[in-house]
């Protein structure tokens, strides 16, 4: 499994072979589906919240008297079929997370990764270093990756001068190596990895 290493001119520094066990992997579906399921459930804020009966202000009163009006009996109007009454078995404020195993997880972020390596959408730059922190620069440099939707991890720390010049770049997501994540990924067309990433991943993952 050969990859070349690029710079951000898009000229070839050398050749190096990539870890099967982390970008050789099947692809299977259902187990992408699930990580992104579990991400997405993490982020939902659950918020939602409707009043219960208790929750309602208002008299404990009868709203009329029992008999000879023609209207059927009602006991509070706090009740949910009066105007400004409570809802019964309403949302309320919750987490929607949910657990997914860690061997599952693990595996989606290689599986991931293996998909873009076999769609030919990896791409290994050396560094993320650019002179200055301007968007056109940048811009330049990704017409010359021929880039236009990526996700790029670095290291430990983003380059300065990089995360500045990308902040106003549309399609382009920048994170550290401890964000990774299958999500972000298959959201974008390009995964674009610094040689920092690739050995951090290497060391976290192989086999």
């Amino acid at each position: 499994m050969k990859q070349e290493i690029k710079d951000f001119d898009d000229k070839k520094i050398r050749e190096i072979s990539l870890d099967k066990s982390i970008f050789g992997l099947e692809s299977k579906d259902e187990i992408i589906y699930r990580m992104i399921r579990y991400q997405l459930a993490k982020k939902r804020s659950g918020n939602h919240k409707t009043k219960g009966i208790s929750e309602i202000s208002g008299s404990t009163r009868k709203p009329f008297k029992q008999k000879g009006t023609g209207s059927a009996r009602q006991g509070s109007r706090r009740s949910p079929q009066m105007r400004g009454g409570s809802v019964i078995f309403g949302p309320l404020v919750r987490s929607h997370s949910h657990k997914l195993p860690k061997k599952i997880r693990v595996l989606a972020l290689k599986m991931a990764l293996s998909v873009k390596f076999k769609e030919g959408k990896l791409k290994i730059l050396n560094d993320f270093k650019i002179s200055k922190p301007k968007t056109s620069l940048l811009r330049n440099k990704l017409s010359n990756l021929k880039i236009n939707s990526a996700l790029f991890i670095d290291g430990n720390e983003i380059e300065k001068n990089f995360k500045f010049a990308a902040r106003n770049v549309p399609d382009i997501d920048l994170l550290p190596l401890m964000g990774i994540n299958v999500y972000d990924i298959i959201k974008r067309d390009y995964l674009v990895l610094s040689e920092d990433a690739l050995k951090g991943l290497e060391e976290r993952y192989k086999q």
